[in-house]
């Protein structure tokens, strides 16, 4: 049923978008990209979807530049499956030009997601400086009650209406990633439940090993203000994506996921997460066929639009997105994939034969 309203749906853009040709008027609709979307191919593993979204984007309601349907339209067309709306609740420069509550801005983007089936989820920024820093709380159904000046109620707040969680740009604004002992308490308490080990254009090494050693979730955000295209140009792939490993596609498949700890961040071909999850997206992204047993000789085709770089025996080897290539391996020992990464100095190993 979802797939057949998802198809009415389509065929509502093109009727929308289409106008009837006469003398009068002429009106190029091939032109028209907002009903053209991104396919972006990152294989399903294990059993899961692969879902592909941004947990932290920012609207005029805040200090962004854009409407809310805005962010849900260039999320749709660059194949994206899911956004969290996550503006500031401290800090509002347009409140006054830009009315409504903290909620507001949410309530706009959601209904342009039901409208075009795409999931939006609520969320909000708590805004601090240092050491507590920026957390995001996603999932929640009210952010009003977290205007409070103690931001460690906000986050309780948060919590209890179910909220997941992050910690966002740790080493943001002095360049220095610190786990301070505030978050430490909270990771305790089980009150943080992921860290942006990607965040607009920055990483932060350092927090791979938090997340692996805290059981925390891996997360890649844009924390965008300005448009996309802006930012990071309009190539498929070019924005930090966090990938969800869901049971189903919904809200609450997400939620499970990401409280689960299943997930990993995509940013300019690198990936950070758990060895599991990345060996599991390395294998399924590969079709090998065996040309010469006796050689080790393969034709190796890269399903997927990440390409992977790996090393063996000191070798280096590439697979580049989409494509097909040739190559010859031992037939025991271990690949090192170089941009996937389980920690802060640790690639991702995977033992021969794959």
């Amino acid at each position: 049923m979802k797939k057949i309203a998802l198809l009415m749906l389509c065929f509502g853009f093109l009727s929308a978008h289409a106008q009837l040709r006469n003398n009068d008027v002429y009106e190029e609709t091939e032109m028209n990209h907002s009903i053209v979307r991104d396919i972006i191919r990152i294989p399903d593993i294990g059993g899961y979807q692969t879902l592909k979204c941004d947990f932290h984007t920012h609207t005029v309601f805040s200090d962004g530049k854009v409407w809310p349907d805005v962010r849900v339209n260039e999320a749709w067309r660059g194949g994206l499956d899911a956004i969290a709306i996550t503006d500031h609740i401290e800090y509002r420069p347009h409140k006054d030009i830009v009315k409504g509550d903290l909620n507001e801005s949410f309530k706009i983007a959601r209904k342009r997601g039901d409208e075009i089936g795409f999931i939006v989820i609520q969320g909000t920024e708590i805004t601090r400086s240092k050491p507590l820093g920026h957390l995001n709380g996603l999932f929640i159904s009210d952010a009003n009650p977290m205007d409070v000046e103690d931001p460690l109620e906000a986050i309780d707040i948060a919590i209890k209406q179910g909220g997941f969680v992050m910690w966002n740009h740790p080493g943001w604004p002095d360049d220095k990633s610190t786990l301070y002992p505030v978050h430490e308490q909270l990771i305790k308490e089980k009150k943080i439940h992921g860290i942006e080990v990607f965040n607009y254009m920055e990483y932060y090494p350092v927090a791979f090993d938090w997340c692996k050693e805290t059981n925390l979730a891996f997360m890649g955000n844009t924390d965008i203000h300005e448009l996309i295209s802006e930012d990071y140009g309009s190539h498929k792939l070019s924005r930090p994506l966090t990938l969800v490993f869901a049971t189903e596609y919904s809200e609450k498949g997400i939620k499970e996921a990401l409280f689960a700890g299943r997930s990993a961040a995509y940013f300019n071909g690198q990936l950070a997460g758990k060895a599991e999850h990345l060996t599991a997206l390395f294998k399924a992204s590969l079709v090998w066929k065996v040309k010469h047993a006796d050689m080790g000789a393969y034709e190796v085709s890269n399903m997927s639009d990440i390409t992977y770089r790996f090393t063996c025996n000191n070798k280096l080897y590439i697979l580049p997105a989409g494509k097909a290539v040739g190559l010859v391996l031992p037939k025991e020992g271990k690949i090192t994939i170089l941009n996937c990464y389980t920690g802060m100095n640790e690639h991702l190993e995977i033992d021969l034969p794959l």
